[in-house]
């Protein structure tokens, strides 16, 4: 297994990202863009590309932040998201940039890229596949569902996949119904699993800690993680066959 920070630049910024493969193969293989929690490039993004890159694809953890961007408190993280979703078209423009990397890379066959992401992550991979980009799937864990982006049927051209908390305050009821509402109505093909009684976060192991540490509902739940994990591996398996 290989894998290497990868420095890039986007209109004159420069961010880091990470790539993760299995270099004993030399055949072209589908990409997966990973996209970071509000909290920034991480450990856990990376752990996740790894993951990815042993169940045979070429996982690229972006960054949109920035090189060495990131955030280990809430008020900080916030600033940083923020910096991210009031730059017009910065979201977009960091994506495309990882989506062109992670397609034209040696390993790669540009054809059958998705992406999934974490809590605001989550919410970045859903709003590039409701803004038409070319993907085979898009995943979302315990992101929020609700966009100012307005669909039309056939725009999507993703299959969506969404894993979210029963429990999870960040995304209620209200934002869980108003998708798939959303989603029926534009006719894309998406699953959503909701888990009860399960707390936002529920992906990362060291969501429990930092909940209890600043006062925030979050909780990693292991038995969840396992299960979107399962969940994950099998819907790329069926789109990329």
């Amino acid at each position: 297994m290989h894998s290497e920070s990868v420095d890039y630049t986007v209109n004159g910024e420069a961010f880091t990202g990470y790539i993760a493969y299995d270099d004993s193969s030399s055949e072209k293989r589908p990409g997966v863009l990973l996209i970071h929690e509000w909290w920034g490039h991480s450990d856990f993004v990376r752990e996740q590309a790894d993951m990815l890159a042993a169940e045979g694809y070429t996982a690229f953890a972006l960054d949109l932040f920035g090189s060495g961007k990131s955030a280990n408190n809430p008020t900080d993280a916030t600033e940083l998201m923020n910096n991210a979703l009031n730059t017009p078209g910065a979201i977009e423009a960091r994506f495309r940039a990882a989506l062109e990397l992670l397609q034209q890379h040696e390993t790669v066959d540009s054809q059958k890229i998705a992406a999934q992401g974490y809590c605001f992550g989550g919410a970045v991979a859903l709003n590039m596949a409701r803004l038409g980009i070319d993907l085979k799937g898009a995943i979302s864990y315990h992101g929020t569902l609700q966009s100012d982006i307005q669909v039309k049927p056939g725009s999507i051209k993703a299959e969506l996949q969404v894993y979210t908390g029963g429990a999870d305050d960040m995304v209620p009821t209200e934002q869980v119904t108003g998708f798939v509402g959303e989603m029926q109505k534009a006719g894309v093909k998406f699953e959503l699993t909701s888990y009860p009684g399960v707390k936002h976060g529920f992906t990362n192991p060291a969501a429990t800690g930092k909940g209890e540490k600043f006062g925030i509902p979050l909780a990693y739940n292991a038995d969840t993680a396992a299960d979107a994990w399962k969940g994950t591996v099998a819907f790329y398996r069926r789109i990329f066959a």
